[in-house]
């Protein structure tokens, strides 16, 4: 598929990184790790397949009694263990575990840019994957409520772009999302997703780089 080999060409450029991130993710917060906090490693999965020639990403609604993040959209991850020989193995081990994902042909098309994830004290390693036919999700109930799948031509989309401010005793924080139907993308999920599509924009021809978005009281 000729948008797989554009991808896996995009991905080998210097990445968009942090600026791009920053578009999207939750504001005043940390993408890295304040001084002398030591977070622990995560591995999560952009997982792309083919559907009637379309190419879709798939995210996960977590379920709402887990510690961390419950409830909320994200990308199928967890964190590193003992037996995961890199964090790309976490990424992997974690999309078979939640979502009965563990296909042989799946294909890592490379990796994004690090972040931390403040509420969980994570320093979470997003990596792109690619399997040749929609696979046959088992997701596990105790973990997944809910699966979301959107093409990914669609979240070039720059009106799916939105923000929120939330109030909170130490102060607003403005929350960045896609709205996707009745569904909103945030937090570092939202942040993964912009370095995303920040990348394969200039590369794909279909993809609309989105307009820039204005700093923090601009």
């Amino acid at each position: 598929m000729e948008t797989i080999d554009l991808i896996r060409a995009a991905l080998r450029r210097p990445l968009p990184g942090r600026p791009a991130q920053l578009t999207m993710a939750p504001y005043p917060r940390p993408l890295d790790p304040p001084p002398g906090v030591q977070p622990r490693r995560a591995g999560v999965l952009l997982l792309l397949y083919p559907v009637d020639g379309v190419l879709y990403l798939v995210f996960t609604a977590r379920a709402a009694h887990l510690n961390y993040h419950g409830g909320q959209v994200s990308f199928p991850g967890g964190g590193w263990e003992e037996g995961d020989a890199a964090l790309q193995d976490t990424a992997l081990r974690e999309a078979c575990e939640e979502l009965g994902v563990c296909r042989e042909d799946m294909e890592v098309l490379g990796p994004l840019t690090p972040l931390y994830v403040l509420p969980s004290n994570n320093l979470v390693h997003p990596f792109v994957a690619y399997t040749p036919e929609r696979p046959a999700f088992r997701p596990d109930p105790h973990e997944v409520a809910g699966l979301l799948e959107v093409p990914l031509e669609r979240l070039f989309d720059p009106r799916l772009r939105r923000e929120e401010v939330r109030e909170r005793e130490e102060g607003p924080l403005h929350v960045p999302f896609f709205a996707l139907g009745e569904n909103q993308v945030w937090g570092a999920t939202a942040a993964m997703l912009a370095e995303f599509t920040a990348a394969l924009a200039p590369l794909i021809p279909s993809a609309t780089p989105p307009p820039p978005v204005p700093a923090p009281g601009a």
